[in-house]
Order: structure tokens, then sequence, then C-alpha cells
């Protein structure tokens, strides 16, 4: 089972040898292959060969590359991650509307369902009950946007009421960073799975290459809010971006079985394509954890 995380920060030259990555900088350090589930380059001076490029790519190992400001910029996505993607893509093509929707509905339910944990956990009971208001007041698909409601009040209490998303500024720095190393790891058990990420269940941007991936991701959105909250950065830099990494080695219960956020993500996803195949709900399990 692959579980280590490799962050490639200075410059390097990395190369395949017998199935493991091989990392020459001031020193060469070798790493097993089916030990790697993500690497992240993050600086802009390493190089790759092509054959590690493509092994990595069969593997269905992650690679995340950072621009010169050390953010993710964009990442490696196999075109086929599975060997029947033909059928797994005709088959999300004829998701069912209701389903969809339906399946939606539980996954914003679930997402501000830990919202609400993570208020309670805080001490902010009068906004974790207005949480549980919105939930209860959940229409099928959402259709009256409890979600967005949600996520001002929950927003507002935990990083104050002066705070919004579009402000530049260290806590945004870094809930985006985090964000984009969880959207990672589902597009890439999205694409194992033989799917494609454009196409969504709810997002639906035409310039959203990662619709899919945005859809499913929202319940884990909350681990990236908790260490952030946790870490209150005046600033953020390498060791900040490293504790968002380290997330996806936190450990989470789900069905029945306590495993790691990586791990995790790849039961959910399968759960999910489960519903949505078999129209379903009943199918989809979440990830449980002592905030």
């Amino acid at each position: 089972m692959s579980w280590r995380i490799i962050v490639i920060s200075k410059r390097s030259k990395l190369d395949l040898q017998l199935g493991t990555l091989v990392v020459r900088n001031d020193e060469m350090t070798k790493i097993v292959l089916s030990e790697i589930s993500m690497i992240i380059i993050e600086s802009t001076a390493v190089s790759l060969t092509t054959s590690l490029i493509a092994e990595l790519s069969k593997r269905k190992i992650k690679v995340i590359f950072c621009d010169e400001k050390k953010n993710p910029s964009c990442e490696l996505i196999s075109y086929y991650g599975s060997h029947d993607t033909s059928n797994k893509v005709r088959k999300q093509i004829a998701w069912k509307e209701n389903t969809k929707e339906a399946v939606w509905t539980e996954i914003v339910t679930e997402k501000i369902r830990k919202q609400k944990e993570l208020l309670n956990l805080i001490g902010r009971r009068q906004e974790s009950e207005q949480l549980g208001t919105y939930i209860n007041e959940i229409q099928v698909g959402d259709k009256t946007n409890r979600e967005g409601h949600a996520a001002k009040v929950y927003f507002n209490a935990i990083f104050g009421m002066d705070f919004t998303r579009t402000e530049d500024n260290d806590i945004n720095a870094a809930l985006n960073y985090g964000y984009s190393i969880i959207l990672s790891a589902f597009t890439r058990e999205i694409t194992s799975n033989g799917y494609i990420t454009q196409l969504g269940i709810f997002h639906d941007n035409m310039f959203n290459q990662f619709n899919l991936a945005s859809d499913l991701m929202e319940p884990f959105r909350v681990l990236v809010d908790k260490e952030v909250l946790d870490m209150q950065p005046d600033k953020f830099e390498h060791d900040e971006k490293m504790r968002l990494v380290s997330i996806l080695n936190q450990e989470v219960q789900i069905d029945g079985k306590i495993q790691y956020v990586n791990n995790a993500v790849k039961i959910y996803c399968k759960s999910i394509f489960d519903a949505l195949n078999e129209d379903d709900c009943s199918l989809i399990r979440f990830y449980k954890i002592e905030l």
C-alpha cells in the first residue's frame, strides 16, 4: 500500500532505477516506487527523465508541480487510468440526474455536518446550532443553497467576522494550498477508477478541468480548515505547507476501519461511484474523525 508523500524542495535530478525513484542533489536518495502515493515538485529547478514520468503515470502516482512561488500549478494525469476507461466514461455520461442530485445532497449534508462538528469543538455553539438548522432545511440538490449560507456562518465563526475567502492573506493562502492538495488526491482516484474529472455531478464550470473532484472533495475540506485554524499562520512558508501536506497521512475512520486520509479518499470515491452506478445513496461511505 502506497503511503509516502515525497516533497522535492531544492535543485534535483529525478530518475528511475529498478523500480525506485532516484533523487540526486547534494546526496543520492532512493525510494521504492510502491511506497509512494504522491510527489510534490516544489522547486522549479528539478529535472525528471521521461522513463520516470511514464512509470509514475503507470503506477498512478500523483505528481504535483509548483510554480516559482512554490504553489501548486499543474499535475500529472494519465490518459487512461483504468483498463475499462471507455466503459466507465459511458456510465458517467449516463448517470441519472435524480441520482446525481441525491448524491450531491448527501455530500453537501455531510460537509455541513463536519463544519458543525468543528464549530462544536471550538465552542461556537450558536453558530453550530445554525448549521444544524441549515442541515434540516436542505432540499434535494441543495436548491436553496444551504451550503453557501452555512459557509458564511462557518468561516466567520472560525476566522473572525471580518474574514472573507477573497482576501489576500496567509490564512487564505494556507486554505487554498491545502484544498489543492486534497483536490489532487481526488483527481488521482477519479482517473484511477476510469472516470474523467471534467464531468461533475454538481459543479459544471466549462473552465474547470476538475468539476467531479471539486464535487467529491467537499466533506474533506474541514480537515484543511482545522489544520489552518490550529496553525493560525502569520506567515505561509515551507513548514506550514508541509503541515498541510501531512493531512493526507492523518488517520480517520471509514467503513469501520482506521485508515490514512489518502486511503479514505480511495474508499469514499469508490462508494460514490457505486452509489451513482447503482442508484443507491446508502452505498456511500463517509469518514469519521475525532476532532
